[in-house]
């Protein structure tokens, strides 16, 4: 645990904001596209000029900000949803049987992971909340717990996400005309025409090798992390956890007029019963039921909404949980673009075909799943967005998987594969979860990254049988 500590340290300490690497990125980009692309016989102004309209193009490409604002309301409406009375009282229900170190690690892995697995943002927020009341009430009984280690299992979810149902590519690529309008620009006309209209989430997230995947993490990372809360302790002081603890009386005067409309309780849960019976009906009236491929972000989205909309007492309990949860999406809100921007430069200076055909060139059919999660999980240390990764990295997969006649879909699970592993070493995404539990990011990176090693030897052997 020394070493690992000394190192994540080390990490964390040279390791610029999620912000200024996106900005480093851009500038890298460009400096290697411009050397690419260089020309004796054009002025460089020119091909500067080049450069910077493929940039504005992808910046606010029409597609990938809806994508953005997608991916937004999916983390903002789990916060949201996370919030609710009924999750609160389930988790209390819950953390009276983590009495000590090994249990309360246990309880919180497999709840987050499950949870995670159906939608990241609510996993990620339910996770750091268990975690917070599991410290909570250890510090008011005066039980000893490993917090740091209770901390990195609230943080396990986002290690599974990319292959659970909200995952970013998984569910975008269900998406009928997605994988054609990506590939414009790189793909010849004949190209486009001869790939799929979309690959549902039957052949992604339910497919068997995902589905066996997501079973082994539910049954061996629990049981890891019990087992190191036998082995190891780590003092922490809990007292002010609860002493920030914020009073939940109601000191508003009873509403009068108007103001009942927002503090109604029934305006809300009709509106969440409408709007679950319109999703009902349109999914058993379609013939998408039986390859999953309703599910995308807007379904998604839709359903959080109706179930935050109604499990919260009123639109007053419901707008006060946006105002805190909103604070989370800002990381995606100003990142975004800038990944669009960076695909838009490598999709118009070629850049995109060069690293195919270096992928194509040292790859085969049984190796290039593996080449791909190693090249995603080193991706996503400097571009911690499994929607950005998916925008810049790919039309890159794609390409190199159509031309080596390797299974798209299995291709694309080693994306989300890689993606999320590298989640336990760059902890952009912990922010939210280190807010609530008032933790360090150093104090959990040493245990997520022994769950890292665990998923990297579940993943890749996944690949190679499947």
């Amino acid at each position: 645990m020394k070493f690992t500590d000394r190192y994540t340290r080390a990490f964390t300490y040279l390791l610029p904001s999620p912000f200024t690497i996106a900005i480093l990125l851009t500038a890298i980009i460009f400096c290697i596209a411009f050397v690419y692309n260089y020309d004796s016989n054009q002025s460089n102004f020119h091909s500067i000029q080049n450069l910077f309209e493929h940039w504005e193009q992808g910046l606010w490409n029409n597609a990938l900000m809806v994508f953005a604002m997608q991916m937004m309301l999916m983390l903002v409406l789990g916060h949201v949803l996370a919030l609710t009375p009924l999750v609160s009282k389930l988790i209390d229900a819950v953390i009276s049987y983590a009495n000590n170190t090994s249990k309360a690690a246990f309880l919180v892995t497999i709840l987050t992971i499950s949870v995670s697995l159906f939608n990241w943002g609510l996993g990620l927020i339910f996770g750091a909340i268990i975690c917070r009341k599991i410290g909570e009430r250890a510090s008011k009984l005066g039980l000893e717990i490993n917090y740091p280690l209770v901390g990195a299992a609230g943080y396990s979810g986002l290690m599974v996400w990319h292959g659970g149902i909200s995952g970013s590519s998984l569910i975008k690529v269900a998406e009928e005309g997605h994988l054609k309008s990506l590939m414009k620009g790189i793909f010849d006309e004949e190209q486009i025409s001869s790939l799929p209209l979309n690959i549902s989430l039957n052949e992604t997230a339910f497919s068997a090798m995902n589905i066996l995947n997501s079973i082994l993490i539910l049954l061996l990372l629990p049981l890891l992390m019990y087992f190191l809360g036998i082995l190891s302790f780590q003092k922490k002081d809990l007292s002010p956890l609860l002493n920030s603890q914020k009073e939940t009386e109601d000191l508003i005067s009873r509403p009068i007029g108007a103001e009942r409309i927002d503090n109604s309780s029934v305006i809300n849960v009709l509106i969440c019963l409408t709007v679950l019976m319109f999703l009902l009906i349109k999914v058993f009236n379609s013939d998408q039921l039986k390859d999953f491929s309703f599910i995308t972000p807007n379904f998604i989205n839709l359903t959080l909404f109706a179930l935050a909309i109604g499990l919260h007492q009123n639109f007053k309990g419901f707008l006060q949980a946006v105002n805190e949860a909103i604070g989370g999406a800002s990381g995606i809100l100003i990142q975004f673009p800038l990944y669009f921007g960076i695909m838009g430069v490598m999709k118009g200076s070629g850049l995109v075909e060069a690293m195919s055909q270096f992928f194509i060139g040292i790859s085969n059919e049984t190796t290039f799943p593996i080449f791909t999660l190693i090249s995603a999980g080193i991706v996503n240390v400097f571009v911690p967005s499994g929607g950005g990764q998916w925008a810049v990295q790919g039309p890159i997969i794609i390409q190199a998987a159509e031309a080596l006649k390797v299974s798209l879909p299995k291709s694309i699970l080693a994306l989300a594969y890689g993606d999320q592993l590298t989640n336990m070493l760059q902890p952009f995404w912990a922010l939210p979860l280190l807010g609530i539990t008032k933790l360090s990011a150093k104090e959990i990176l040493p245990y997520t990254l022994i769950l890292m090693l665990a998923g990297i030897l579940i993943y890749i052997t996944s690949l190679l049988i499947f």
